[in-house]
């Protein structure tokens, strides 16, 4: 399980600077010589009109939906590169609020995992479409309780589903998609009511953009965001939203 948590920003403090930055070091020097691959994108059709059939749509201006799949630097920064969404929060979902902070879901054994709540503008993009976007590049949906280097159940496949439609939906659209035998395995994403969402620490926000260095980000979470622009260059967008600038608006209107 990796170190996810930069140096200088580190909770700890100054002390454990320099064994954390050897720590970093050489986890970046196992997932680069190791043999993990990345991401593979999968080709795979939108849902289709019967996934959404006999449900009401929507008036909302804004929506919001939470994936998980894996670690959430990757998940966010797709869709932080997608049209259509306003935000994209890495956090934590799945369990309770007392122990929704980075070390303890690390342990495994808090319920949580790692996820990504996307606000999104349903004019512009639909819930059908961003779960397309999460089960072609955002994550491989037959991996059980991990994503490649990442191992436990805080990494699983997971959509926490907000109402009634985003739960019909979502188990139309896997369904379709395990119609199709495109996948190598089965599908093991579980569907989960949101009971709530925890934004995770300041330092795990807007961690592809700002880290592009790293060589975690550079081999498993930057080539989901360059397969994002090859298969979906319509909703693709080269500047991404990030936390960071929603949070700068918000302290400006003050």
């Amino acid at each position: 399980m990796k170190s996810k948590v930069p140096a200088n920003e580190h909770p700890l403090g100054k002390a454990s600077i320099g064994m954390l930055a050897v720590t970093l070091a050489a986890a970046a020097i196992v997932y680069t010589m190791g043999t993990a691959k990345a991401e593979e994108a999968l080709i795979i059709p939108p849902p289709s009109p019967a996934v959404t059939a006999g449900l009401a749509a929507g008036t909302a201006i804004q929506e919001t939906a939470v994936f998980a799949g894996g670690c959430f630097w990757g998940i966010q920064g797709v869709f932080q590169h997608t049209k259509g969404v306003a935000n994209a929060v890495s956090g934590y979902a799945g369990g309770s609020k007392e122990n929704a902070d980075y070390d303890r879901v690390s342990s495994g054994t808090t319920g949580h995992a790692e996820s990504v709540q996307v606000t999104y503008d349903p004019q512009q993009i639909s819930y059908g479409k961003l779960l397309q976007i999460y089960f072609s590049v955002a994550h491989d949906p037959t991996q059980l309780n991990r994503q490649y280097p990442d191992s436990g159940t805080q990494y699983r496949s997971a959509i926490f589903y907000k109402n009634a439609n985003q739960k019909q939906i979502a188990e139309r659209y896997i369904a379709q998609l395990e119609g199709t035998h495109l996948y190598k395995a089965k599908i093991v994403t579980q569907l989960s009511p949101l009971s709530a969402f925890y934004a995770a620490e300041k330092y795990h926000q807007d961690y592809a953009t700002l880290h592009p260095e790293s060589g975690y980000i550079a081999r498993f979470d930057l080539p989901k965001i360059a397969n994002l622009k090859k298969l979906y260059p319509d909703v693709y967008r080269e500047t991404p939203v990030l936390v960071a600038a929603q949070a700068g608006n918000m302290a400006k209107a003050r």
